[in-house]
């Protein structure tokens, strides 16, 4: 089954995608058998994140491939996680499918989008076993992490530098009953591929990082994970990003930029003047 989040009208409903069209659902997308109501065709209707977490974990350092590259950009060198570790991010940070990414005023460096794989939890769940983490995972959807790379490394703690507004797309609809970490994830810049991977290449795989929270933080229904990404893309004003991944879908994003920052410069400029 394929979920979403969606806006028309000035209004938002949970949906469920069938046959091109989002068929609106009374409910939660848990409920074993939500009832319908009015259906609408996609070109109608504007995608939101397809779940609002209660708690939003990210695994960060989760391909190996991304250590190097890190080191070869001139980092410094991050160590091999020896077991499992997730941080957080800000739900103030998530957007839709076909959502603008609005890359902040003051923004210097190099801006960066990663495509990685989420995990939705489907049930409230504490000192999982592999197995009940892997029964525990109700689908999966995409993410777009855009980070600010100059802040991460200046500021003491990430809550600029990936936790911005509009930092974090993700969808565009939460995916049922597929195996993601067979697939293969493209992230294209502007309808160009800018990076190819498997998947499942990680270093620790999701059901692994939710056993190893679950020994100390209950996981709830709702919650995100976000699985890391191989590598990451330079993007810029203009660009879109478009992340694919076989099985759920591609999450679409155009960069902008604050248009707010460029009128105080403006201003700022002619104050000076």
């Amino acid at each position: 089954m394929i979920y979403c989040r969606f806006a028309h009208q000035g209004r938002n409903y949970t949906g469920m995608v069938e046959d091109g069209a989002v068929h609106q659902i009374h409910g939660s997308i848990f409920d074993t058998d939500p009832r319908r109501g009015s259906s609408f065709q996609l070109a109608e209707i504007e995608f939101l994140p397809p779940v609002v977490p209660p708690t939003f974990y990210a695994a960060g350092f989760n391909y190996a491939a991304h250590l190097k590259d890190h080191e070869e950009l001139g980092y410094t060198p991050v160590r091999l996680a020896e077991y499992p570790e997730a941080g957080y991010r800000a739900n103030s940070a998530l957007v839709g499918h076909g959502a603008q990414i609005v890359k902040p005023g003051g923004v210097e460096g190099r801006f960066e989008a990663e495509g990685e794989l989420v995990a939705v939890i489907g049930q409230d769940i504490k000192h999982a076993t592999y197995e009940q983490a892997k029964a525990a995972v109700f689908g999966w959807t995409i993410g777009n992490d855009v980070s600010a790379r100059e802040w991460q490394h200046s500021d003491r703690t990430f809550w600029r530098s990936k936790n911005s507004d509009t930092f974090k797309p993700m969808g565009p609809w939460i995916v049922t009953g597929i195996d993601p970490l067979e697939s293969t994830t493209t992230v294209e810049l502007n309808g160009t591929p800018d990076a190819t991977f498997a998947t499942g290449a990680m270093i620790f795989d999701p059901y692994e990082f939710i056993v190893e929270i679950t020994k100390y933080i209950t996981m709830r229904q709702g919650d995100v994970l976000w699985m890391g990404a191989q590598g990451a893309s330079g993007i810029a004003v203009g660009d879109t990003v478009d992340i694919t991944i076989s099985g759920i879908g591609t999450l679409s994003n155009r960069v902008v930029g604050d248009d707010r920052a460029l009128v105080e410069s403006s201003l700022s400029h002619e104050q000076s003047a």
